[in-house]
């Protein structure tokens, strides 16, 4: 004869404590990485950005001497290139963050 699991017992109620514990763990871990920022910078730290774990831009800054008018593109380029790698760098962190809860599986948040 096959045994059947019946729910509602001690062990139910351990799991579902577990797994609530477990959910504010890990909304406690996401919110410290969405407290923290990120700061990146390129063209050897002509351009420095910073931003938030919640992936907003807060700040760029620009040394002096990498603004020249004939070179536009050459700035925004820098921009756009420090602006990336900060928010790959919180994007990174969340993950490693979240995959400690999930097991390596990926699972949106």
């Amino acid at each position: 004869m096959a045994k059947h699991f019946q729910g509602g017992g001690m062990g139910g109620a351990n799991m579902m404590k577990q797994m609530q514990k477990m959910q504010q763990d890990m909304l406690r871990a996401q919110e410290e990485v969405e407290a923290k920022t990120f700061t990146a910078s390129a063209g050897g730290g002509a351009v420095t950005a910073e931003v938030s774990g919640k992936r907003q831009l807060l700040s760029v800054t620009l040394k002096p001497d990498v603004v020249d008018p004939e070179d536009i593109e050459m700035l925004q380029d820098l921009v756009v290139a420090a602006v990336n790698e900060a928010l790959h760098e919180a994007e990174e962190e969340m993950s490693q963050v979240m995959q400690r809860f999930t097991g390596g599986l990926r699972l949106p948040f």
